[in-house]
C-alpha cells in the first residue's frame, strides 16, 4: 500500500538520535511568526471579503469558486493556533497564548481546551493503554469481539470514514466545542477532563465569538454572515479531520501497551508522512510532515521541512502519497497480530475462511 520505507530498528539509541536531530529546530523565530500569521491572516480576510462580495452581488461561480481556498487559508490560521499550543510559535509564552487565543475567533475552537488535549494525545500517541483523548478512537480486532452487537453497530458507524469526516467533524467543532464534551460512543473512550478548568476555556470563547459575530450579523445580516463564513468553517473542518485522521490511521501505523511502547519509537512510527504537492503543504502548514511533528513538538510548521531534508531516514519513514492515503479510507481497526491496520471487510472474510 505504502511507499517502501524502512523496517522499524527496535533500538532506543536509534530513536533518541533523531530525536536529537530534530531538537536543533525546535523554537520559533519571532519575525518568521510574525511574518507567516499577518500574511495568512491578510490572504484569509481578502478572501472572506471576496466571498461576501460575491454572495451579496449574486456572483455565485465566483463565491463558489472561492470557498476552497478560503477553507484551505483558515487551515493555515488552525496551524498558526495550533502551533502556539505546543509553545513553538514565539519564544514567549504570553505570545504564544495571546495569538492562539485570537485564533479561536476564526477556527471556533476554545484554545485551552483544545491545548491541554491535544497535548494530552502526543504524549499517549500509539499506546494502547492510554488511548481516548484528542483523536480518531481505534479499536483492536480483539477488543472489537467483546463488544455487544449494539456497540459493534456503534462503532462501525463511529468508523464510517465518510460519515465522520463528513459530518462528523464538523458537528464536533461547529457545535460540540460549545460544550464541555466527553467521548460518549463507547466505554472504554469515556474520559473525565477537568471540568472547571474547560468550562471557563470553552464559555470564555462562546462569549468572544458571541461579541465578534453578532455585531458582524446585525450589519449584514445574520443570513449573510452564515452564508459567507459557514461554509468556509465547514470545510475547513472536513479537510482539518482528514488531515488528522491519515497522520494517525494508515497501515502500517504502531500501537503498543504500555511495556513496549517508548515516546521516541510511538511519535515516529504512529505518524504518517503525508507528501503533497507544495500548494497543498504551503496551506496545510506543513502538518503533513507529521512524525517529525510528534518527535519534537517544539517544532514550528516553517521549519519542519528543513529538518526532513536534513536526515535521509526522516525522508523514507511513513510515506503517503495522496493517491496512497486513499486506501486509508476503510481502515479500522489494528490488529494486534499482524500488527497493522485493517479494514471491517478484512477482519469478516479472514472469519468467513477461518468458519469453512
Amino acid at each position: 500500500m505504502l511507499a517502501p520505507s524502512p523496517q522499524p530498528v527496535k533500538d532506543k539509541a536509534y530513536y533518541k538520535s533523531l530525536a536529537r536531530h530534530c531538537a536543533k529546530y525546535r523554537g520559533g523565530d519571532t519575525s518568521k511568526s510574525i511574518v507567516q500569521s499577518a500574511t495568512t491572516l491578510a490572504l484569509f480576510a481578502t478572501a472572506i471579503a471576496g466571498i461576501y462580495a460575491s454572495a451579496t452581488s449574486g456572483l455565485w461561480l465566483v463565491y463558489a469558486l472561492l470557498i476552497l481556498p478560503t477553507a484551505g487559508l483558515l487551515v493555515r490560521v488552525f496551524i498558526i493556533q495550533h502551533d502556539c499550543g505546543h509553545g513553538s510559535y514565539f519564544k514567549k509564552k504570553a505570545f504564544n497564548t495571546w495569538l492562539g487565543r485570537a485564533m479561536s475567533l476564526l477556527t471556533w475552537t476554545p484554545y485551552s481546551f483544545w491545548r491541554k488535549t491535544h497535548n494530552m494525545h502526543h504524549a499517549a500517541s500509539g499506546n494502547l493503554d492510554r488511548r481516548g483523548y484528542g483523536g480518531v478512537e481505534t479499536m483492536t480486532v480483539n477488543e472489537y469481539h467483546t463488544l455487544s452487537p449494539l456497540q459493534q453497530r456503534l462503532y462501525r458507524l463511529y468508523r464510517n470514514a465518510y460519515l465522520t469526516l463528513g459530518l462528523g467533524t464538523p458537528f464536533f467543532i461547529i457545535i460540540m466545542q460549545r460544550f464541555v464534551v466527553t467521548e460518549p460512543l463507547l466505554p472504554q473512550f469515556s474520559k473525565q477532563y477537568d471540568l472547571k478548568h474547560y468550562w471557563k476555556s470553552i464559555m470564555t470563547t462562546n462569549a468572544a465569538l458571541a461579541a465578534f459575530y453578532l455585531p458582524i450579523g446585525m450589519a449584514i445580516g445574520f443570513g449573510t454572515l452564515a452564508a459567507t463564513y459557514l461554509p468556509v468553517l465547514f470545510l475547513t473542518a472536513v479537510i482539518g479531520g482528514w488531515l488528522f485522521f491519515v497522520q494517525h490511521q494508515f497501515e502500517e501505523t504502531f500501537w503498543e501497551h504500555d511495556e513496549e511502547w517508548s515516546y521516541n519509537e510511538a511519535a515516529l512510527m504512529s505518524s504518517s508522512y503525508y507528501v503533497m504537492p507544495k500548494i497543498l503543504q504551503w496551506f496545510t502548514g506543513n502538518i503533513g510532515i507529521h512524525h517529525v511533528h510528534h518527535l519534537n513538538a517544539n517544532i514550528p510548521n516553517y521549519r519542519l521541512q528543513e529538518c526532513v531534508d536534513a536526515h535521509p531516514d526522516l525522508q523514507m519513514m511513513n510515506r503517503i502519497t495522496l493517491r496512497e492515503s486513499l486506501r486509508c479510507i476503510p481502515l479500522a481497526l489494528w490488529d494486534q497480530s499482524a500488527k497493522k491496520m485493517i479494514s471491517f471487510n478484512d477482519m469478516d472474510q479472514r472469519e468467513k475462511i477461518a468458519a469453512e
